[in-house]
């Protein structure tokens, strides 16, 4: 039976400032706050699982080694602030926009549930017990199919979504720090 508590979080928009098809790490750039809300949750148990999709990659915009370039970048500084991931999962797909074998429809694409679950099976853990935390309803939508409760983030695309949050019962915030006060009072 899984054990582990986590929180998947989107990447952009999220725990960085949204910048189109961000792929340079020079560029990468954390919400306020971000690294300290994370140890926080770390603190407290919880896994920390980041879940992206990266259509660039099915546009043929950068490759997958550059996604890794970059997650391996923001590994190293969050690293200054004790925070490690436990994974960091990405749906390099898009269904109509790609070229090649990434222009597919697949289930790993958030609002389907497939990163989430993935993670859930590798890394042994209570998604009923876990949370999805993003700034779009592909987020909310992807947590709400795997069985986590869901948060929405104002930051990123956030804004425009809240009004569909609502309408799903799932609470929308003003930022990540804001949503991990709200998980650990939950």
């Amino acid at each position: 039976m899984a054990s582990k508590r986590a929180v998947f979080l989107d990447r952009d928009g999220t725990i960085n400032v949204e910048k189109d098809y961000l792929i340079d790490p020079a560029e990468f750039e954390f919400i306020p706050g971000v690294p300290e809300a994370l140890q926080k949750l770390q603190q407290a148990g919880f896994l920390l699982v980041v879940v992206s999709n990266q259509s660039g990659v099915a546009r043929g915009y950068f490759g997958l080694d550059d996604v890794d370039r970059l997650h391996a970048h923001m590994k190293v500084l969050l690293k200054e602030y004790g925070v490690v991931l436990a994974g960091v999962y990405i749906c390099p797909h898009h269904p109509t926009s790609g070229v090649g074998k990434y222009k597919i429809e697949c289930d790993c694409r958030k609002g389907e549930p497939g990163m989430l679950l993935q993670a859930a099976r590798e890394l042994d853990i209570d998604l009923p017990k876990s949370f999805m935390v993003g700034d779009k309803d592909a987020d909310f939508q992807a947590g709400s199919a795997a069985g986590c409760s869901s948060i929405l983030v104002r930051t990123g695309h956030g804004e425009k979504w809240v009004q569909k949050a609502h309408e799903n019962n799932v609470p929308a915030v003003a930022d990540l720090p804001a949503a991990v006060e709200k998980i650990l009072q939950a």
